[in-house]
């Protein structure tokens, strides 16, 4: 089951809570730190998330800048109003979707202690719930709710010590859609995830672009948990992301069931109760002076320690790999990388890394380890780090049994996932009380029903038929970054809309399948090329060149690449002698093929002129001079 929600940046002008700008920057002329605690929430009791967060007693590095922040943004001023404009987009997108909206819109605080909010907590408020998604050729697919919600500050490092972030990003309007669980392959719900960032673009309401859309999404097994996975930016990350947790969640599955077949065979000889034991152990001694590399890093830095931890019954459930990948020492390791430590040994894998039979063997004395079936953990690092880590290692075994933990994850570039938190409980929300409710009428959503976007089918017709281009580049220029981009060159230029729509959709992609990186094309770049070849300046073939040239030098200027290329469009006078001396120079080859060398000539003409003429007036050209030639002889 997989249960996906989408978060989309809304196209608005300012903010959610003040009147900063929402364009990010890269300049900050302001800085402060802070460090965030956990409260108890109105319910009397902490969020387990929040607990994780404060484990890592982080200082918090902001940095912002007057075009993009303001106190409102260090938490220094009281939010302002929310702005209207982004209230109505996720209003619109709630009636689009046949959402019940809302007749009173609450701001609420949902607690956030990671340092991405100055606050402590994250702004958001319901707008509406139900609701449902038309898929083309499926079943219609529910709508659990729509929230209006401000992003989140933007990471820009992290270490043992610090986080450093920047203000440009935080309170920047996002709407959340949250869909119901659905049973399905990878592929049907990337169907679903496309079909609802269609709908939303066609809003045009929305910005696009990288970092403008984000998936997370809510995954079960049977047999399983649910885990949240956040941070998928990709659409094609997403099917990788399901297959591996997936393949996560059913290793885990069978790890706990041989777990429970181990303890059944062989129940353990120091224990007659139900709870499991485990003991901890400070072995720093015992590995003081290991030839373990990786154990002298450790320990030849100031205040650090190993401790052991003997697991009952553990012994090959640590090293045990029932899908590729997945191993419950694998998954302890991660936990414990979120305390800032390398990752952990166990007796499965051990001895090895230069850890001896004999450091074995006196690890496993120090823990009285009498039955064969038993298993021990080391963790090495900063004492307070390692504290905390063996606490988290110590829950984490005595769920193993349970399989699959419910748990936060985040997706890796490559489709994997790793463990970033808990999942938040009930009391991570609270009410706003800096701003008041927000009533919401019949009135109100009647002046917005002209707005709701039609399905994107409709727009992508709208398209062909508009701009007298297929069904393919329509779908393609709708999908990309640059829909607005293209029908402004439409608009302001003569060049046929067909090409350009190639240049920038499937040009760019062949870009990026060569290692290059479209999206450090500026639009202007890209507008001021085809306002050159609509002046006549540069020829067709040109486009696809300028656009490399720019990529590999990592230029900005249009009218440089094309004096690097040597790409100065030739006269007429020029051009009929070059072909006059091709023609000249391949006179035997024209009188032994005669009229199929033409191909031949084409290929050595263009050698030469490719970028500067167009191939069909190279063509013309060379076939007329070729007729003359093949006469005269």
């Amino acid at each position: 089951m997989v249960g996906l929600e989408i978060h989309q940046q809304l196209a608005s002008q300012r903010k959610l809570f003040c009147e900063c700008s929402n364009k990010g920057t890269e300049q900050s002329t302001l800085t402060f730190m802070r460090k965030l605690r956990p409260a108890y929430s109105e319910l009397g009791g902490f969020d387990p998330a929040a607990l994780f967060e404060a484990t890592k007693l982080k200082s918090i590095i902001y940095h912002g800048h007057p075009s993009t922040s303001c106190l409102v943004e260090a938490d220094e001023e009281p939010p302002h109003s929310v702005d209207r404009e982004s209230l109505e987009t996720a209003l619109v997108i709630a009636l689009a979707l046949h959402s019940n909206v809302v007749d009173e819109i609450h701001v609420m605080r949902k607690i956030v202690i990671d340092g991405s909010n100055t606050s402590g907590f994250q702004r958001t408020m319901l707008i509406g719930t139900g609701g449902y998604l038309e898929i083309v050729g499926h079943k219609r697919v529910g709508v659990q709710s729509i929230c209006l919600e401000e992003d989140a500050a933007r990471l820009l490092s992290d270490d043992n010590i610090t986080r450093n972030y920047s203000l440009d990003r935080l309170g920047i309007p996002l709407v959340e859609v949250a869909l119901e669980p659905m049973s399905g392959t990878p592929q049907e719900v990337l169907q679903v995830a496309v079909t609802l960032g269609r709908l939303l673009r066609a809003s045009k309401r929305v910005e696009r672009g990288i970092g403008t859309i984000r998936q997370d999404i809510n995954i079960s097994v049977n047999g399983g948990s649910v885990v949240e996975i956040k941070g998928i930016q990709q659409l094609d990350q997403l099917v990788k992301v399901i297959e591996f947790e997936t393949t996560r969640q059913l290793g885990l599955i069978q790890i706990a069931a041989e777990l429970a077949q181990r303890r059944t065979s062989h129940p353990s000889e120091q224990s007659t109760n139900e709870t499991q034991e485990f003991t901890v152990e400070d072995v720093t001694d015992i590995l003081r002076h290991s030839s373990s590399k990786a154990v002298v890093r450790i320990l030849e830095r100031e205040n650090t320690q190993f401790m052991a931890i003997k697991a009952q019954e553990f012994d090959g459930i640590l090293g045990y790999e029932p899908q590729p990948g997945v191993r419950l020492g694998r998954q302890l390791a991660e936990i414990v990388r979120f305390y800032g430590l390398g990752g952990i040994f166990h007796s499965d894998e051990l001895p090895n890394y230069g850890i001896t039979e004999s450091e074995v063997a006196s690890i496993k004395e120090k823990l009285s380890m009498i039955s064969v079936h038993d298993a021990f953990i080391l963790v090495g690092g900063d004492r307070h780090s390692v504290r905390f880590a063996v606490d988290a290692i110590l829950e984490r075994l005595e769920r193993a049994s349970q399989g699959v933990i419910p748990e936060t994850r985040a997706a890796t570039l490559d489709g994997k996932t790793i463990f970033i938190r808990p999942r938040p409980g009930s009391s991570r929300m609270y009410p706003e009380t800096d701003i008041l409710p927000i009533k919401i009428d019949d009135l109100i959503l009647d002046s917005l029903k002209d707005s709701v976007p039609n399905s994107f089918e409709s727009y992508v017709k709208d398209i062909m038929q508009r701009y007298q281009v297929n069904r393919k580049l329509a779908l393609e220029i709708f999908d990309s970054d640059r829909l607005k981009l293209f029908e402004d060159i439409v608009k302001s230029t003569k060049v046929q809309p067909t090409f350009v729509a190639s240049k920038i959709t499937e040009d760019l992609t062949s870009l990026r399948r060569k290692g290059l990186n479209p999206d450090n094309l500026s639009d202007e770049s890209i507008k001021e090329a085809f306002r050159l070849l609509d002046g006549g300046d540069i020829a067709k073939e040109s486009i696809p060149v300028i656009f490399e040239i720019l990529l590999t030098k990592d230029l900005d200027d249009v009218k440089q690449a094309i004096q690097i290329l040597g790409l100065k469009r030739v006269s007429e006078s020029e051009l009929n002698e070059i072909i006059d001396r091709i023609i000249t120079d391949n006179k035997v080859l024209i009188k032994q093929k005669g009229r199929d060398s033409l191909g031949t000539l084409m290929g050595r003409s263009m050698s030469l002129l490719r970028g500067r003429v167009d191939g069909k007036t190279v063509s013309s050209i060379l076939e007329s001079k070729l007729e003359q030639s093949l006469s005269q002889n």
